[in-house]
């Protein structure tokens, strides 16, 4: 008797091959992907009002800047005359130098402080939040406001109030932005009590990003707060300070509010700023052409400031 060894036929062999058919295609636009134009709808009426009170104003402001305006009668094409005579007038050297002056102050002073709150207000306590809120409050009040409360503070009076803090140490009254030799001081303090609690609440968002671990690790090596604070949160800090720096230069390229409302550029010229100048030129003397050079002349300054750093941010990250 033999035994059959042949192997046992594989399993479904005699069953036919299933043809698979092929999944239907996806759509390549779901419904919503077919309503593209939705959002932009919703932004039309912002995107109007932008266009018309910001782009075209630009475009117009720069067509001025190369005439004599003269409303109603006619502009004439001087080409570049306008700017020769803002780029030759020494009080647009002095608004200039003013402008940088106040941009310098105001950026270092309000990071400083900015920074110096935001340590101080870092964590999660109620106590905490109530204080940042009250810190912030200075931002969210109108400029003009703000103007306001410091010209009487700055009262040059003695029983002004800064002045009458100042007779209890001892110092003799002050006129602040009365006084040459002490406005832009003044101005100064002003947009840094205005500008150094939006800085702290950057400098919160960036501290919340730093690695903990970092700390810890510090604090194991025995590194004290100072070291802590030189070492780890200034490093982590880094791309804060950038963003930080960029804007608050054009805030302090761009004063205007504060300085038309305190002192409108005087006493004697002492505080006048490129803005401040520009107004009086293009509205107060009628040189709308000179003014709107002046004005095309800051943008390129603020447009030039603003790429200088982008650039030497990506050259130290790359």
């Amino acid at each position: 008797m033999t035994v059959d060894h042949a192997k046992p036929a594989a399993v479904g062999a005699d069953r036919p091959a299933v043809k698979r058919t092929p999944a239907p295609k996806a759509r390549r636009r779901s419904d919503r992907d077919g309503k593209w134009w939705t959002p932009w709808l919703f932004l039309a009426p912002a995107l109007i009002l932008f266009v018309y009170f910001k782009f075209i104003p630009m475009i117009t402001a720069v067509t001025m800047s190369f005439q004599d305006v003269q409303p109603y009668l006619g502009n004439q094409w001087v080409g570049g005359e306008n700017y020769s005579t803002v780029l030759g007038d020494e009080a647009f050297h002095s608004a200039i130098w003013h402008t940088v002056v106040i941009a310098i102050g105001q950026t270092a002073g309000s990071m400083v402080i900015g920074l110096a709150l935001a340590l101080l207000m870092e964590g999660q306590s109620k106590r905490l939040k109530f204080l940042r809120s009250a810190a912030f409050l200075p931002v969210v009040v109108p400029i003009a406001v703000v103007a306001e409360l410091w010209r009487i503070m700055y009262h040059p009076t003695e029983d002004g109030m800064l002045n009458s803090i100042l007779g209890l140490v001892g110092l003799g009254p002050s006129g602040f932005i009365n006084d040459p030799d002490t406005s832009m001081v003044s101005v100064i303090i002003t947009g840094i009590w205005r500008g150094a609690p939006y800085d702290m609440m950057i400098f919160l968002a960036g501290l919340a990003g730093i690695d903990r671990g970092l700390y810890e690790a510090a604090t194991v090596d025995g590194a004290s707060r100072w070291r802590k604070i030189l070492h780890v949160t200034l490093p982590g800090l880094r791309s804060v300070f950038s963003i930080l720096f960029v804007l608050a230069a054009i805030r302090g390229l761009r004063v205007f509010t504060e300085v038309f409302l305190l002192t409108n550029g005087g006493p004697n010229g002492s505080t006048e700023v490129a803005m401040t100048l520009i107004y009086k030129l293009g509205l107060e003397q009628n040189r709308l052409g000179v003014g709107a050079a002046g004005a095309v002349l800051l943008f390129l300054a603020t447009l030039v400031l603003t790429l200088f750093v982008q650039v030497l941010r990506r050259r130290r990250d790359a």
